[in-house]
């Protein structure tokens, strides 16, 4: 990974002038689907503790391998350059639900000594939305409740007021898995998805999201925005946030009501076609189905590892066909902040440790100069910076972006 120098070695070395760094390069003709960036898988994700994960490796060795990773703070990843979190929230209306897990009980019962307390602040007796990942086995998060996950992503984001748009992946969480009496999730309902979307206003004002309805426009319906090209330039979202739905099973139940997601915050996993159509989940592709998908107009999150298998072995070969094919979310559990521990310290990164490039299918011939200089923040120290002459071909911009 390239070195990152600070801004005065930069500005003592004379290598430019501050007005430089200071300019703005931000063409209107740029759109929000014509970039790339590094999302991670699980954002929250806490890790499961020593007892914990022993007693789970004794239940199902494949699943504990399969949780075996975890993620910095929220604050930290976007420092390192990520652009899209992944939030798994469960519905709690009453509070309590989730209050007095059953983990640690099954770890009592293998005889294995307790772990630390996973709610020391009493959080989940709180009525409101919980992030965690399985109810009573894996609910250590490193922000709880969703409210507080909005909050860490909402002060990060006006201290850096022309950041790339930050993704909000949101996976609403039902049921349990049938080998194990946990405790049963409450289903979202129309009202349920409702006091949702409020809980996100009531963080985030109208003028710092990019909703369905912004991004449809006149049109009659979102998926007629999207194929006419109607996602907001770049240059607009910038310092935004934009919410995304995980699962396609849902969709009806937050449709109800909202024909095109109209009035709603997030855009629905769809399918091509469909009214509410805008972004796309192509997990593990194939990659030419989203080469195609990419240049009608969809946004589109793809995995680049998944499970640790990728990690374990250092096999880049899905993660090179996913940064090939133009999609735009990059979703992977180990940044390039968070190596993985194992032998090769698979990692997943843009060309030059880049926070965005130009999309590798669909950006316009201007997207490399446009981005060359895309913003500057003075509350980060380091940003990246080359001579045109040792400039990446693909798109040549500070890492403040």
């Amino acid at each position: 990974m390239p070195i990152r120098p600070s801004l005065l070695a930069l500005l003592y070395a004379g290598l430019a002038p501050l007005s430089s760094f200071a300019q703005t390069a931000a063409d209107p003709a740029l759109k929000l689907n014509e970039i790339q960036v590094i999302g991670t898988h699980n954002s929250y994700h806490a890790g499961l503790p020593p007892s914990e994960a022993k007693w789970l490796a004794r239940q199902n060795p494949q699943a504990a391998a399969s949780l075996d990773y975890k993620h910095l703070p929220l604050a930290q990843q976007f420092d390192g350059g990520v652009r899209q979190i992944e939030l798994d929230v469960y519905a709690d209306t009453k509070g309590g639900r989730y209050a007095h897990p059953r983990g640690p009980a099954m770890v009592a019962a293998a005889g294995l000594p307790p772990d630390s307390d996973p709610d020391p602040a009493g959080l989940m007796a709180i009525p409101g939305f919980k992030v965690m990942h399985v109810q009573d086995i894996d609910q250590r998060s490193t922000c709880q409740p969703f409210i507080n996950c909005l909050l860490q992503v909402r002060t990060w984001s006006k201290a850096h007021p022309r950041h790339i748009p930050i993704f909000i992946l949101v996976e609403t969480k039902q049921g349990a898995p049938k080998n194990l009496k946990l405790t049963e999730p409450e289903p979202f309902t129309p009202s349920v998805f409702d006091a949702l979307d409020a809980e996100i206003r009531s963080v985030f004002s109208a003028s710092e999201l990019i909703t369905p309805d912004d991004v449809r426009g006149s049109y009659s319906t979102l998926n007629q925005a999207i194929l006419a090209g109607n996602w907001p330039t770049l240059d607009s979202a910038r310092g935004k946030v934009i919410f995304l739905m995980d699962q396609r099973a849902v969709t009806p139940v937050y449709l109800d009501g909202h024909p095109s997601l109209r009035g709603r915050v997030l855009f629905t996993n769809s399918v091509p076609g469909q009214p509410d159509a805008a972004f796309l989940e192509r997990n593990e592709g194939p990659a030419e189905e989203i080469a195609r998908l990419v240049r009608q107009g969809y946004l589109i999150r793809a995995r680049t590892d998944g499970d640790t298998k990728q990690a374990r072995t250092n096999d880049i070969s899905q993660r090179d066909a996913m940064m090939a094919s133009g999609a735009q979310l990059l979703s992977t559990d180990y940044p390039a902040n968070e190596p993985a521990r194992w032998p090769g310290h698979y990692f997943v990164s843009l060309p030059a440790d880049a926070d965005v490039r130009c999309n590798p299918i669909n950006a316009p011939s201007t997207c490399a100069r446009d981005l060359r200089l895309c913003c500057i923040d003075f509350l980060r120290p380091t940003m990246l910076w080359w001579s045109e002459g040792s400039a990446p071909t693909s798109c040549m911009q500070m890492s403040a972006c």
